[in-house]
């Protein structure tokens, strides 16, 4: 199977970015041919704000050079991840107009709210959801600037009046079942979005001695950075050691126990996830699917995370990790707690997270999920 990859690159690398190289890599180890069509938001700045806001609407650029990589390449399948904002909704119209099927995986809730997040000021927000998203231009939700909130709205709204996201994309790939039901709720078709997790390829973890709480992510507010910090400062002998970076790195400043280690590599967060006796995970919006966790699991690793979104589908509460109430620093602080007093559960559930790693969330069980989404999509497209 010949497999084309489009994705718009983020100007600071995240999650998405590495699901789409790990993705690749995935197809490439299995013998398929593999082409990528990418673009990067680095090029936005060279751009005018007319020539950027157009092409959000609809690339030229986009139509041009993917129908030429089509007719060269011949993809039996093209598997879309970021589009916004210099990629577009054209895609979808070249690829149809080809009749090449494509495969949407959806790594946010931008279709249905502008920030991605259904976050504002601090709490989740639906306001927008199954409804035209004008409040958040209004309340410049994408960016926190009305002009760019303004053409992402004007995206939706005109590509929901087209047809495209109904029509023009094959299947759409939500991270788990909560994240599906929302899509559906926002008015994506039920019968093509499917649900497909991310995956790592870890080895078995080496025996390290563990001690101490672990935090992997970007350090802002959708984050639950200030629910951490609340929480660690709760605890008079905690050991904390924090990877990442990001605007609400100040609220760790001065915090007796917390070590802040800064952005680090794979093999780096690696040795960390190793070391650690729990990760914690302290969000406070629907979090599509963190990354964080299977690298976690595979690590033998359990989670502490809030009670919110995905994350009780992820997390066994009592099993593979605990659960808490998400924003509230003293059950956080109580659950942290317990893990120190009961190091020997801890492992045990530590154990527990590698195995359930290894059901469902190793390359071998994603590479089968995924050829079975390519496999339906394909078949559906020669019986048309």
């Amino acid at each position: 199977m010949r497999v084309l990859i489009a994705h718009n690159a983020y100007q600071h690398r995240g999650g998405e970015d590495a699901v789409v190289e790990a993705e690749m890599a995935l197809l490439l180890s299995h013998g398929h041919e593999v082409a990528t069509y990418f673009r990067h938001n680095d090029d936005i700045g060279a751009m005018s704000r007319m020539s950027a806001s157009r092409q959000a609407l609809w690339s030229s650029r986009t139509t041009s050079e993917l129908t030429e990589l089509i007719r060269t390449f011949r993809p039996d399948i093209i598997h879309a991840h970021n589009t916004l904002p210099l990629i577009s909704p054209s895609l979808y119209w070249v690829a149809a107009q080809a009749g090449v099927p494509v495969v949407q995986t959806l790594h946010n809730f931008r279709l249905m709210c502008l920030n991605g997040l259904f976050l504002r000021e601090g709490r989740v927000c639906e306001d927008c959801q199954g409804r035209l998203p004008w409040r958040g231009v209004v309340r410049k939700c994408y960016r926190g600037s009305g002009t760019a909130s303004a053409v992402l709205a004007s995206m939706v709204t005109l590509h929901r009046g087209l047809g495209t996201y109904r029509h023009k994309v094959a299947r759409y790939i939500a991270l788990n079942d909560f994240c599906r039901a929302k899509f559906i709720e926002g008015g994506l078709p039920e019968a093509r979005v499917v649900v497909k997790p991310n995956f790592v390829d870890f080895a078995a973890p080496a025996a390290l001695h563990r001690r101490g709480f672990l935090y992997v992510g970007r350090l802002s507010v959708e984050k639950g950075v200030q629910t951490l910090a609340s929480a660690a400062a709760l605890l008079p002998d905690v050991c904390l050691r924090v990877a990442g970076d990001g605007p609400s790195a100040t609220l760790l400043d001065g915090l007796r126990g917390i070590t802040r280690l800064g952005s680090l590599s794979t093999d780096a967060v690696r040795f960390e996830m190793n070391s650690a006796m729990a990760l914690v995970l302290p969000s406070i919006w629907y979090e599509n699917f963190p990354r964080t966790i299977v690298e976690a699991f595979a690590s033998g690793l359990p989670v502490i995370a809030s009670r919110i979104g995905a994350l009780p589908d992820l997390v066994d509460d009592g099993e593979t990790g605990l659960l808490f109430e998400p924003g509230n620093p003293e059950d956080l602080a109580q659950k942290m707690a317990y893990a120190l007093a009961q190091p020997g559960k801890f492992a045990e559930m530590g154990r527990k997270a590698r195995a359930h790693y290894e059901a469902n969330f190793s390359p071998e069980r994603n590479y089968a999920q995924l050829m079975e989404i390519y496999g339906d999509v394909v078949s559906e497209g020669k019986e048309d």
